[in-house]
Parts: structure tokens; C-alpha cells; sequence
């Protein structure tokens, strides 16, 4: 049975009791991702590690604003103004998985109103893509964007 990596614990730890091998770890995978590395080979010479050890260590050691930043996702609709719109909204988001943080809707001005969500997806049980595919294919939504997801 495969398990999940939420399925896992998790712990805070302070960088200063982490194994050298981790901290230079999310050192490489920082460089890769601003670029100021231009591959794993690059990125692992430059912090002094051996690729056996950056593969060991790079899917289960995470920055702390990572991982909360993956957790939370804030989408903006502009919706049609009917009975009932906001509800079925949520009852969808509700059964991905997801649980609403924040509701902000706008009082509906010529049969259109704005409502930006903030959802923890956490408990999301499909990918976010189907997820937005899902919201964009009711009848009452007019747009659906991602304004972006932080903790």
C-alpha cells in the first residue's frame, strides 16, 4: 500500500541540529530553483554534497514556508447573481477535500458578484488542476483564477 507523504509525520526541527547532509540539501534545491544552479550535478558541487545524498534527502526535507505554502490556495470567481450560486459553490470545494479558511463576496452589482476563497487543500483528494476544472464547468461561473496560494 503506498503512502502518501501527509500520511507521514512531520516534525519542526531547528536548522542548527539538522545533519550537514540535510542543510546542504535544501541548499542545492534552493540554487536549482532560482537558477543559480543549471542541474542537480551543478547545484551538488557547488554545496559540496554527493548526488547520492541529495536524492537521499530531496523529497523529505522541506523549508517551513514550503510546505505552508502548499497547503493554501486563494481563488478569485466572478459569478452569476442566483439563488443558491455560493452554496453549491462551496458544497464542491467541500467535497474535493478542501476546507474554506476565508469567504469575501462582493454585493452583486448587475447579476455579478465577486467572491475570493481561501482554502486549505491539505485534505484535497484530486489534483488542484481537476479541482479548477470542476468549479469552471458551473453553469453560474463566469472565471475562475488563482490569485495565489501562500500561508
Amino acid at each position: 500500500m503506498r503512502q502518501d507523504k501527509f500520511d507521514k509525520k512531520f516534525y519542526l526541527v531547528r536548522e542548527d541540529v539538522l545533519p550537514e547532509a540535510m542543510k546542504k540539501t535544501l541548499d542545492a534545491k534552493e540554487m536549482i530553483e532560482r537558477g543559480k544552479a543549471e542541474s542537480v550535478w551543478d547545484a551538488v558541487q557547488k554545496v559540496d554534497l554527493s548526488r547520492s545524498a541529495f536524492y537521499k534527502y530531496r523529497d523529505t526535507v522541506f523549508p517551513f514556508h514550503t510546505v505552508v505554502k502548499e497547503r493554501i490556495i486563494s481563488l478569485f470567481f466572478h459569478l452569476e447573481d442566483r439563488s443558491g450560486t455560493l452554496s453549491h459553490l462551496l458544497s464542491v470545494v467541500a467535497s474535493s477535500g478542501c476546507n474554506v479558511l476565508t469567504i469575501h463576496q462582493t454585493i452583486p452589482l448587475q447579476g455579478r458578484a465577486n467572491v475570493t476563497l481561501s482554502l486549505n487543500t491539505i485534505g484535497l483528494d484530486i489534483e488542484i488542476e481537476e479541482l479548477l476544472t470542476r468549479l469552471r464547468r458551473l453553469e453560474f461561473v463566469e472565471k475562475v483564477e488563482v490569485l495565489g496560494s501562500g500561508a
